[in-house]
């Protein structure tokens, strides 16, 4: 198979993830409808749950996203570096790799070959600095290591089953207002109910969550 043909099957893979982060704000939709109905209901625990569900969505769709837009321009990349004759037998194996890690939805994979892909530019990218004297051997279209570590631990974040608190808390009071209720009542400060292993309230507690919220619909 060709260069063009592998650069081809990225791109479209590219969309495919594109795809991926709509279906995830669409199912962020549906928890935040979710979350709300939990909270008319007085439902605190269920509505905890739905609010986890759509900032975890929320986070993929992000990471989908931002995916999607590297694969490009890893592609365009290549696609430049092509029509100057600078494409090496080792860029042309990653991109082949990323295609297939693709095609599986491997993730993982299809990160670390990016770096290794952007790897290989750089250092084609110093020897053409040592070539010619005028070019910068610090010229990347990759972003900065920094944002790439940010990006890739945000990725390592959606495979949790976890949700900041204090996100979670932000969202069910955003719910709530929307609904037009009144919580008047503290959300946990810090994170002490997850949905891998949840630390349940006492019954006590719960008792009186509803009870104010059922207070608050009489009103």
């Amino acid at each position: 198979m060709s260069l063009d043909k592998h650069l081809f099957n990225l791109k479209f893979a590219a969309k495919e993830l594109e795809r991926n982060a709509k279906k995830c704000e669409k199912q962020e939709r549906e928890e935040k409808t979710k979350l709300t109905n939990a909270i008319k209901k007085g439902n605190m625990e269920v509505a905890q749950v739905h609010a986890e569900n759509a900032i975890r969505k929320k986070n993929e769709a992000l990471n989908y996203i931002r995916m999607s837009a590297r694969i490009d321009a890893v592609a365009a990349r290549v696609q430049t570096a092509a029509t100057q004759k600078r494409v090496t037998q080792s860029m042309s194996g990653v991109v082949k790799a990323m295609e297939s890690a693709m095609r599986s939805m491997n993730l993982e994979k299809v990160q670390n070959l990016m770096d290794r892909f952007e790897k290989d530019f750089e250092n084609l990218d110093v020897q053409s600095a040592t070539m010619e004297g005028s070019m910068s051997a610090t010229t990347t279209l990759n972003a900065p290591q920094a944002q790439s570590a940010t990006m890739e631990g945000s990725m390592s974040a959606t495979t949790t089953l976890n949700a900041p608190q204090a996100q979670v808390n932000a969202l069910i009071q955003e719910a709530a207002d929307k609904a037009g209720l009144e919580l008047n009542m503290e959300l946990p400060a810090q994170a002490t109910t997850t949905i891998g292993g949840r630390v349940a309230t006492s019954s006590a507690e719960n008792d009186e969550l509803t009870q104010r919220l059922a207070a608050l619909r009489q009103n």
